[in-house]
């Protein structure tokens, strides 16, 4: 199998590939509907895209009158790799070029035993993936961490929850293992991306995607674009106040949402209930389990636990007071809640929506979903394989 090697040569081509990426095999009638170029211009660029051998032929189109054109899509040979990197279990996934996930492996991980033993686990999960024949090798690569990184070098910076991944150059150490363009980002982004190309975010195009797990952050689109801001850091909302001169947090101050509501801080907060018996839920699993997670609050509450539906209401509170100055501040057409914590389900959903709804302006209000993902853990790996794609189907 052949690796990539051409790129589109203009922003027509490139518009032609992420089209059919976007929307599968497509005519060159009806990809012309949605070009703003002549026939002949359009046939010439197609003409060349076919030459590069990153579309192919496709058989015949239907028939809109006269002659039959041919179907065009990407080449099916194409293989990109999507991984996310969590703060405690890793996705690794095998796509296409029209980001349909051929195979997906998930495993437990530890983001603090650093870069080189992450990359090492994640090279063997993509070997393993090779070995089962979904690729001979990768065209591209997508990676999402679990902090800020400074995007155009793929560098994460002073990340919280990740000691000893400041400055490691992920983007450079894992292209020359994989032999391919990887391209990094912080992992709600992807989310973003996952859901906006195949999740609930389909046909919306300004949205904020909030992802709550052992940390929390959010995802901005804008016109359909991530926004990332000026140095990569933009929608890091989980070192936003939350509580004035509230519990310590690993960011180094105080009373931070990510410290008061997350996957940790909610463990944290069970375990203190069950060693106080204030549910006897929580001190049972406790026994049994030697520790608690933000799943077995769920799983307390969701059998009528009365401490554990209020601290999922009160964190989900808390995480809306956020939420609702960024609805002020930015009216987005969609709220996606996602990540781990999203086990928690409509109590958690009900007391954002609560929150939201209580302190932010009708207008911004009034036709707001406020919704959970479609794509769960595989919202992340198709962002990747989202993003490395958007890499590619770049001009050179």
């Amino acid at each position: 199998m052949r690796r990539m090697t051409a790129r589109p040569a203009n922003a027509h081509q490139a518009r032609l590939l992420r089209l059919l990426r976007d929307g599968g095999p497509n005519s060159r009638a009806q990809l012309g509907d949605q070009v703003d170029l002549s026939r002949s211009k359009l046939a010439v660029e197609v003409d060349r895209l076919l030459e590069t051998e990153l579309v192919v032929a496709d058989g015949l189109a239907a028939s809109r009158g006269g002659r039959r054109s041919h179907n065009i899509r990407l080449n099916p040979h194409l293989r990109l790799l999507g991984v996310d990197i969590g703060a405690t279990s890793v996705d690794v996934a095998v796509t296409n070029a029209e980001l349909e996930i051929l195979g997906h492996i998930n495993q437990p991980m530890d983001v603090r035993d650093g870069p080189v033993a992450v990359f090492e686990q994640v090279l063997a999960m993509a070997a393993k993936l090779r070995a089962s024949g979904l690729a001979e090798g990768f065209d591209g690569a997508g990676i999402g961490v679990p902090g800020p990184v400074r995007f155009p070098e793929g560098i994460p910076v002073a990340p919280p929850i990740m000691p000893g991944w400041d400055g490691f150059p992920v983007r450079e150490a894992l292209s020359q293992d994989l032999g391919c363009p990887v391209m990094v980002d912080n992992d709600v982004n992807l989310m973003a991306m996952g859901e906006q190309h195949a999740g609930v975010a389909r046909t919306v195009p300004d949205f904020l995607c909030v992802k709550i797990g052992t940390g929390i952050g959010c995802g901005i689109v804008v016109g359909g674009e991530v926004y990332r801001g000026t140095t990569g850091s933009a929608g890091d909302i989980g070192h936003i106040q939350a509580v004035p001169d509230g519990r310590p947090c690993a960011c180094g101050n105080r009373g931070c949402l990510e410290a008061h509501f997350s996957g940790a801080a909610l463990a944290r907060d069970a375990l203190e209930a069950a060693e106080q018996e204030l549910s006897a839920e929580l001190a049972s699993r406790l026994e049994t389990n030697g520790t608690l997670s933000a799943a077995d609050v769920a799983a307390a509450a969701a059998a009528g636990d009365a401490t554990a539906i209020d601290l999922i209401r009160e964190g989900g509170s808390r995480t809306g007071q956020v939420i609702a100055g960024l609805v002020s501040f930015f009216n987005p057409g969609l709220v996606v809640i996602g990540g781990g914590v999203t086990g928690l389900g409509h109590t958690l959903l009900a007391a954002i929506r609560t929150q939201v709804y209580r302190q932010s302006l009708p207008l911004a209000t009034g036709n707001l979903p406020i919704v959970l993902g479609e794509l769960g853990p595989t919202a992340g790996v198709i962002g990747a394989a989202r993003l490395i794609s958007d890499h590619l189907f770049s001009p050179a």
